[in-house]
């Protein structure tokens, strides 16, 4: 009998190197085009800098809080954050290759029209935050919530929710068939009919499906 769950999404882990070197990223000089490799960020605060096109390789960040931070086209390679707080921080365009996000705030984090792949949100804390027209494949969301998270006109290719809160979240424009929200939690969200196509729920999801497309369910 065939399974009504999706098979599981593999994630490849960042590749990182045994010795990473200590670095303090607010000394560092965040500027247009830096580059920072092999090196491991731990409790500090950047704030205020706004750059585009900076490299991140080959990085740990361990309870680093970014404030007012803007890095437009950012590219992430083989990451690591841990208990971070990415609040509202703006890297929309950026690319992002095996990255790991593990205890993070990701409230309100734009990424809109970037190009995810490899990726891993486990308990994170995401509501608000924007996915518009990104492109993603092989990404894990992770008992994370995404209240109110906007993923408008995204391509999800190989993209699972496992035990995450969707409420309210925005989908239309952004196809779903094949993808799995039977282990989501939500009362309502933004999607057309069209979009649904294929898309694998729970069978008391239905209801709140049904009632978004104003029809009347008997009980």
């Amino acid at each position: 009998m065939p399974s009504n769950h999706s098979a599981p999404v593999k994630i490849v882990k960042p590749k990182l190197p045994k010795q990473l070197e200590p670095l303090i990223l607010s000394d560092a000089g965040v500027d247009d085009e830096a580059s920072f490799e092999q090196s491991t960020c731990q409790d500090e605060t950047l704030s205020y800098v706004a750059a585009n096109k900076v490299l991140f390789d080959q990085m740990i960040f361990n309870n680093v809080t970014f404030q007012h931070v803007s890095l437009h086209h950012a590219e992430l390679t083989d990451i690591v954050f841990n208990h971070c707080d990415l609040s509202n921080v703006d890297l929309s365009e950026a690319i992002m290759y095996r990255v790991q996000f593990n205890h993070c705030k990701i409230l309100g984090l734009d990424l809109t029209a970037a190009t995810i792949r490899n990726v891993l949100f486990d308990h994170c804390t995401g509501d608000y935050a924007t996915l518009r027209f990104a492109n993603m494949k092989q990404v894990s969301f992770q008992s994370t919530s995404l209240v109110k998270s906007d993923f408008y006109h995204s391509e999800l290719s190989k993209v699972e929710f496992l035990d995450c809160q969707i409420d309210q979240s925005q989908f239309s424009g952004t196809k779903l068939a094949g993808i799995d929200l039977s282990r989501t939690d939500f009362h309502n969200i933004g999607v057309t009919l069209e979009d649904l196509q294929g898309c694998i729920i729970s069978p008391h999801q239905a209801i709140p499906l049904t009632k978004i497309f104003g029809l009347v369910v008997k009980e």
